[in-house]
């Protein structure tokens, strides 16, 4: 069995630092790390998700580049050539067998630096759309990962191209239903709709699940609604208290270790990141996507198009987002068991149950090489 010295790089947003994790996570499993440091900024969310997991955890300051002209950009330019210095001293002392990048400014130098360095490199593409570093890493790595097939339109290097999916799918695809929805005061065995607009919130999907309130409360399923904890005071406010006191309904600002529940969910309303929809069509769950038309290359319109292409979810656009629109989604697919039958083994079959395995094999080749 192959053990490695591995250093991953990945931060700015958890789509980049959870598939890190649940790689680092298998390799641990599979008994294959001789020894791990990750490589992260001390301001970005993977300091404290790294340092919290106690796995190694090394610094460097960088940013990206403005999309106008700006004297930031030189600063930006400073920051990146001095990154890759302190990015040769990291790799010097640490001598990894490979360094992975899964996205985010960080990545950059350590990945750029390892290949001046002649270690071998791999990129990790999570959304359908690339994002700016590892388009600009493409040319210097060994491998491309890539989480969705549309992806690999994204890059030149097509030699380099290796679908693997999203690492958080594997992580997922084990977990058994439980009882937890017990802990929301629902119940366990009845069908359950999961209304929840990613870690922070989104106030578009919660104010059309405000206004669809007093529907859910006579519908034949239940409703798990969830607001992101920066929403949470403000939704309470805006729903009767005949609602909230509903057995039919919870409202929570947020739910800790969330897929954990995942297999206890009919039907998932929400945003189309690229971690929750590998670890949706893992699991087979039908999903209503909204995506953020905020994000870079709006990609999560592109990552929703994907999964509805194939009738395993249904798209709706932010800005045709209403209380209507979201019922009339919802029950059609609650009501209908042989859709969401279909739905389910739709997703199913786009899944990719062993993305993190595959993923290690494309280390271990290198390595081995």
């Amino acid at each position: 069995m192959t053990k490695m010295r591995i250093i991953v790089s990945g931060g700015g947003t958890g789509g980049h630092i959870y598939p890190a994790m649940a790689l680092i996570k298998r390799l641990q499993e599979r008994d294959m790390i001789e020894d791990v440091l990750y490589v992260g900024t001390e301001k970005g969310l993977e300091s404290k998700i790294v340092k919290n997991a106690g796995i190694a955890f090394k610094t460097i300051e960088i940013q990206g580049f403005r999309r106008k002209l700006s004297l930031d950009n030189l600063k930006t330019v400073k920051l990146f050539l001095s990154s890759i210095h302190k990015s040769r001293k990291i790799i010097k002392e640490f001598k990894p067998d490979i360094v992975v990048g899964t996205g985010g400014y960080v990545s950059s130098a350590i990945v750029y630096a390892a290949h001046t360095m002649h270690i071998p490199t791999v990129i990790h593409e999570q959304n359908t759309i690339a994002g700016v570093t590892n388009k600009f890493l493409a040319k210097f790595v060994d491998k491309i990962a890539i989480a969705f097939t549309e992806a690999a339109d994204q890059f030149n290097e097509k030699k380099k191209i290796v679908f693997t999916g999203n690492p958080r799918a594997q992580e997922v695809v084990n977990i058994q239903k439980n009882d937890r929805l017990t802990e929301f005061g629902l119940e366990p065995n009845k069908d359950t709709v999961m209304i929840f607009g990613g870690s922070r919130g989104a106030k578009p999907i919660n104010q059309a699940a405000i206004a669809t309130m007093s529907k859910f409360v006579e519908s034949d399923y239940q409703v798990l609604f969830v607001t992101g904890r920066v929403h949470y005071d403000g939704v309470i406010k805006l729903i009767d208290d005949k609602y909230l006191n509903s057995a039919n309904v919870s409202v929570l600002p947020y739910i800790d270790n969330m897929p954990e529940i995942l297999p206890d969910i009919k039907l998932i309303v929400g945003r189309s990141g690229a971690t929750s929809i590998a670890e949706i069509t893992a699991l087979g769950i039908p999903a209503i996507f909204i995506p953020s038309p905020y994000v870079t290359h709006d990609h999560q319109t592109k990552n929703a198009l994907s999964v509805a292409k194939v009738n395993a979810a249904v798209m709706i656009p932010e800005k045709d987002l209403t209380s209507d629109s979201l019922f009339k989604e919802i029950n059609q697919i609650m009501s209908d068991t042989d859709l969401q039958q279909e739905m389910s083994n739709n997703s199913k079959k786009i899944g990719v149950p062993d993305a993190t395995d595959r993923l290690i094999k494309v280390l271990v080749d290198l390595v081995n090489k």
